[in-house]
């Protein structure tokens, strides 16, 4: 070994050691940094535009990208959270109120109007729940001291988590205005330092940029038809609670399993035990049908064929990614899976004489 391949050697061991020892410190940073680079990527062809438009002034470009993304990704969700206390509490009262009129008789013979099966479930009906039925209702009378005594007990580690929430968010929106304001020179900066092949380096870059967008806008706007859908369809139903049941449907339209499903299927038992048969049948056709199928359609095109991956691994992809990052890993899977897909197809074209089509298109 020269002293020029020992002085390399030594640099880039250097250089690992001090860029492992930067993602140890900044590891407690990870999730909202990387919301912040999901959404800054999202909007980055509006801030574009915006910056256009006000004649490149990047300060003032980022304040108000930074402040339009809070409206449009913060707000709703506090509406969500402050409605869904709103209504559990009127939920529970309603309940409360259900319970002491001894209205639980009424669901035996509400069931045993169900075709077919109806007889049998009023059976196991009457066995197990009406015959505890005064410790039912005593349960569910006392279970709003229950949760209060719970989370005065908890007062410590939610004051911690909140504290926790509010950091994260600051430093979310911290980075996202920097990104704004200064991401284009961090990319170009970023890019050139990367020691690949120009051109290789160009598709893996456009790549992971395409799959950015196609993962975080068929994600959402699938999230958006599916939430809506259904909370129509509840709402034409008469059902309570319509716009927070649409609401937490779009939210959990996200998961790859359950989905919709985990709300409209209680929906429509509900239906069945009090007795409105009709309406639990169209609410199932409603959620197995339209919300599904919007679920089925919908976000394999706008995920799978714009950011070219193959469903079987995108929904791996995805899955696995909720499992190891949380709900940041429906974006991150999909992304780490585009560029090692690019990767491998470079690897194809340079080392393979016949390259084949496995895993890419």
């Amino acid at each position: 070994m020269n002293r020029r391949q020992l002085f390399s050697v030594t640099f880039f061991s250097i250089l690992l050691l001090l860029i492992w020892q930067l993602a140890v410190i900044l590891s407690p940073f990870f999730y909202p940094i990387m919301w912040a680079v999901i959404l800054a990527a999202t909007f980055y062809p509006l801030h574009m535009k915006l910056l256009h438009a006000l004649g490149g002034r990047r300060q003032l470009g980022a304040v108000i990208m930074t402040l339009m993304v809070m409206a449009i990704a913060v707000l709703p969700a506090v509406y969500l959270i402050f409605l869904g206390i709103n209504e559990a509490v009127q939920a529970y009262e309603i309940g409360r109120q259900w319970f002491r009129e001894g209205r639980l008789q009424d669901i035996g013979t509400a069931i045993s109007q169900l075709p077919l099966i109806g007889s049998m479930i009023q059976d196991l009906f009457h066995r197990v729940v009406l015959s505890n039925r005064g410790q039912l209702e005593s349960a569910f009378l006392e279970g709003g001291k229950v949760v209060s005594t719970f989370l005065l007990s908890q007062g410590a580690d939610l004051a911690k988590n909140a504290f926790l929430f509010v950091t994260d968010f600051l430093v979310m929106v911290f980075t996202l205005f920097f990104l704004f304001r200064d991401g284009d020179r961090l990319y170009q900066g970023l890019y050139k330092a990367i020691p690949l092949d120009p051109d290789h380096k160009a598709k893996i870059f456009q790549r992971m940029n395409g799959t950015i967008g196609a993962v975080v806008q068929g994600t959402l706007l699938t999230a958006l038809a599916q939430g809506i859908a259904a909370g129509l369809a509840y709402w034409a139903l008469g059902i309570p609670f319509s716009i927070f049941l649409g609401a937490l449907s779009a939210v959990l339209s996200l998961l790859p399993f359950g989905g919709t499903a985990l709300v409209w299927i209680p929906v429509a038992i509900c239906l069945f035990i009090t007795g409105a048969i009709m309406k639990g049948f169209i609410m199932i056709g409603i959620g197995g049908g339209l919300v599904g199928l919007l679920d089925n359609l919908l976000q394999p095109f706008l995920i799978g064929t714009q950011a070219r991956l193959p469903m079987l691994f995108l929904f791996f992809a995805s899955l696995g990614g909720l499992a190891s990052f949380g709900l940041i890993g429906l974006f991150l899977g999909p992304i780490i899976l585009a560029v090692l897909l690019e990767t491998f197809r470079i690897y194809q074209e340079e080392f393979q004489e016949q390259p084949s089509e496995l895993l890419v298109k």
